[in-house]
């Protein structure tokens, strides 16, 4: 077990400087340099600062005596209230996770990359184990899984050795475009967001991946000018389209691929204040398949993906995990099903 002691002599640094910047200590100020060398080594170490931890990582005491039956969920505290993709994977955490007496906790990004608040969140709270939708750094990764278990709830943690429940997002992509290729579509679109920090990163996201994957299979060019990357905004969607609209109108695509319902929904409403008619002159396919796609005008395409299935069955592999039942970092794909509504239901000649 990894001792003050020998963090204070891996920094070069007394094991009371070490201690209060562990506790985040006021009375005494330490530079920011030198708190910096000490957190990296804390995680470089793997040390586990309390009592409670250390029993988690070991499996010491009975379990009636470190079972807190708390669960964290990392995401943006936004999400499950504003987006309606992600409410619906929380309220099948949420109800799984109460029918077997644990309780949820939310905790926000900010709260673990913030050093100070990292340890008082997984460790002084009784953390359990993580649920991760919200991207986390791979060293942050690394550090949290030395002390409790990770269940990843997206493409992020994909290649990470940690278990993941999700669906094929790639495969999910190729699915559509075949489908609208089948209608006889040859100019196709796309809209969707990137990954990362600022969202740009549009070319490693895995369902814009399968996009070009499917136009390439089919034969099909690929024209810049058509992919719009909203950052996963919808105003950013509507704004785009507009601009697509009054740019090209000889030279439009007969179809949009969008990676989310929202970013669809948007950009929808854009192509019928200018007077086009979806689907005869644009048609549009989604994917999540939110509860609000089959009351647009016309109902949106979409793809069903499991959502709540998602959230219980990571509930159900975070305390099987806990609970010392599976040991490794399992990943499950569940299946996704296209739903064929009026905004795709035209064959092109």
């Amino acid at each position: 077990m990894v001792r003050l002691k020998d963090i204070a002599e891996y920094v070069g640094v007394s094991i009371s400087t070490v201690s209060r910047v562990i506790q985040n200590d006021q009375t005494r100020n330490v530079n920011q340099e030198t708190k910096n060398k000490i957190w990296q080594a804390v995680k470089e170490l793997g040390y586990v600062p309390n009592q409670h931890a250390r029993n988690l990582v070991n499996n010491k005491q009975e379990k009636t005596n470190t079972r807190t039956m708390k669960i964290g969920w990392v995401a943006n505290p936004t999400q499950a209230e504003t987006n309606p993709y992600f409410a619906t994977i929380y309220r099948g955490i949420r109800d799984t996770l109460t029918v077997n007496d644990y309780t949820l906790i939310s905790i926000t990004k900010d709260e673990l990359e913030n050093e100070a608040l990292l340890l008082e969140t997984i460790h002084d709270l009784g953390i359990e184990g993580l649920l991760l939708i919200d991207k986390i750094d791979d060293s942050l990764i690394q550090y949290i899984q030395k002390t409790i278990p990770l269940v990843g709830l997206d493409f992020f943690y994909t290649d990470k050795n940690i278990a993941v429940i999700d669906y094929d997002r790639e495969a999910a992509m190729k699915a559509v475009v075949q489908q609208l290729v089948s209608q006889g579509h040859r100019d196709i679109g796309f809209i969707g967001g990137g990954i990362n920090g600022d969202y740009q990163d549009l070319h490693n996201e895995f369902r814009y991946k399968g996009f070009v994957a499917a136009m390439k299979e089919a034969g099909l060019e690929l024209h810049p000018e058509w992919i719009i990357n909203t950052k996963w905004k919808m105003e950013n969607s509507y704004e785009a389209m507009n601009q697509l609209i009054q740019r090209n109108t000889a030279n439009l695509p007969t179809a949009m691929v969008c990676a989310s319902d929202l970013m669809a929904l948007a950009a929808m409403r854009a192509v019928i204040e200018n007077k086009l008619n979806i689907p005869k002159d644009m048609a549009f396919f989604g994917v999540d398949n939110i509860e609000m796609s089959k009351y647009s005008s016309p109902p949106l395409s979409t793809v069903e993906i499991p959502k709540y299935e998602m959230g219980s069955m990571a509930a159900k592999t975070i305390m099987e995990m806990v609970e010392g039942k599976i040991t490794l970092p399992i990943k499950m794909t569940l299946p996704f099903e296209l739903v064929i509504r009026d905004s795709s239901l035209i064959k092109r000649t």
